[in-house]
């Protein structure tokens, strides 16, 4: 089954990142022929038989405790992403696999007016899979017209990937890049049958490299807060921090706020951003910029 599968890469990525001194094991003169831990000592360290803890990592359809897969959490060194991924992935595998395709989301109109109503700061909500759900003006500004693109391209980890415009518009592209596939390798550990989830990750590991890499190092994270740092073409260098919500009600769609210190270079090319793709009414210019009235 495809959830076992990744299930067993999953604990195996794991345990080569632990180094077993500061996991606190003995000296061990033997050998090591692979990095990490051993089969023997993750179970050790999760108080679970060397059997129980080789078929978890073959995939078979186990169903741990709670307090078991805490237990091999702590043992791992997880954080609170991979352990959410861990939990997620444990409890897919105690049902069968089948193949499904989830409703396509939608917004109610107040969070659309709410986006609007932050019209000086770039806003997004983003849905299942990283799904661009809705943007306001300043985000079309300042990242790119999610509306001008095909319904099924409209997806954040896909424009940066297979977009134009993010390899040179992100400074630190390959860490946007990076966090985008770790976030999408979580979403997908909560539904690892979702049909358009899959179809996603196939196409970009088939279209891009760095994907497919970074895919294969079953890396997780969860975006709550960070930064990012630009060089747009119309207000030059600027770095905007995020700050994310998760909708009451809906935790498939999250709100992301990107700001500026005011008074900053930043905020000051954020204002002027906010000028210049201003028109009478409301949508971004495009072209070249022009010095504002």
């Amino acid at each position: 089954m495809p959830n076992n599968r990744e299930l067993g890469s999953f604990l195996r990525k794991a345990r080569s990142q632990v180094d077993p001194e500061q996991a606190g094991l003995p000296p061990d003169s033997r050998t090591r022929r692979v990095p990490g831990l051993r089969r023997e000592e993750v179970a050790r360290l999760a108080g679970v038989s060397t059997d129980y803890y080789t078929r978890l990592e073959q995939g078979r359809p186990i169903a741990p405790s709670p307090g078991v897969v805490d237990a091999l959490c702590r043992a791992l060194g997880l954080d609170e992403a991979g352990r959410t991924y861990l939990h997620s992935l444990l409890g897919a595998t105690a049902a069968p696999s089948r193949r499904h395709r989830r409703s396509a989301q939608g917004l109610r109109p107040g969070l659309h007016q709410l986006i609007d109503a932050l019209d000086g700061e770039p806003a997004l909500v983003l849905g299942r899979r990283s799904d661009v759900l809705a943007a306001n003006r300043m985000a079309k500004a300042l990242f790119a017209d999610f509306d001008q693109l095909p319904v099924r391209h409209r997806n954040y980890a896909r424009w940066m990937f297979l977009g134009e415009e993010p390899r040179t518009l992100f400074i630190d592209w390959e860490d946007q890049a990076r966090a985008a596939v770790e976030s999408l390798r979580l979403e997908a550990g909560r539904d690892a049958d979702d049909r358009a989830t899959n179809d996603l990750i196939a196409e970009l590991r088939g279209k891009s490299t760095e994907f497919d890499r970074w895919w294969e190092e079953h890396r997780v994270h969860q975006r709550t807060h960070g930064s990012k740092r630009l060089h747009h073409a119309l207000v030059g260098e600027l770095t905007v921090q995020y700050e994310t919500l998760t909708l009451p009600g809906d935790p498939d769609t999250t709100l992301y706020v990107y700001t500026a210190e005011p008074g900053s270079p930043s905020g000051l090319a954020l204002g002027l951003l906010a000028v210049w793709t201003l028109t009478g009414t409301g949508t971004p210019r495009t072209g070249t910029a022009q010095e504002p009235d």
